[in-house]
């Protein structure tokens, strides 16, 4: 599975709030790729430029890692107390980072912003 395919899903589970609608089918992408079906944690940072505009990190794994991915990429973007919620122009701005505690460590990849 590659990296884009997980950064996708985080950039969708904000999406999903921007445009009030359900855009991620996740038994497709269960079935397409069955690890993101396994119990792992991850975090979610989004960047406007070099600043952090929110954060969320789950402390354990206890969901499947698809669904830990929308949720954190949710709180990130709309509950991180120290940031108003994030607005569709500040999206369009926003790269964000994931990070993915496995059991061989954590991975990171990160994307740039829509429009730069």
């Amino acid at each position: 599975m590659s990296q884009s395919v997980l950064l996708r899903v985080a950039r969708k589970s904000i999406e999903e709030v921007l445009q009030a609608e359900n855009s991620i089918d996740r038994n497709a992408l269960f079935e397409q790729y069955p690890i993101l079906q396994e119990p792992m944690g991850s975090q979610i940072t989004l960047y406007i430029g070099d600043k952090v505009r929110g954060r969320s990190k789950s402390e354990s794994a206890v969901r499947p890692l698809l669904d830990d991915i929308i949720y954190n990429a949710k709180m990130a973007a709309f509950q991180d107390r120290a940031f108003t919620p994030l607005t569709t122009s500040e999206y369009l701005s926003t790269s964000v980072e994931l990070i993915i505690y496995s059991a061989e460590g954590p991975l990171s990849h990160k994307d740039g912003p829509i429009i730069p």
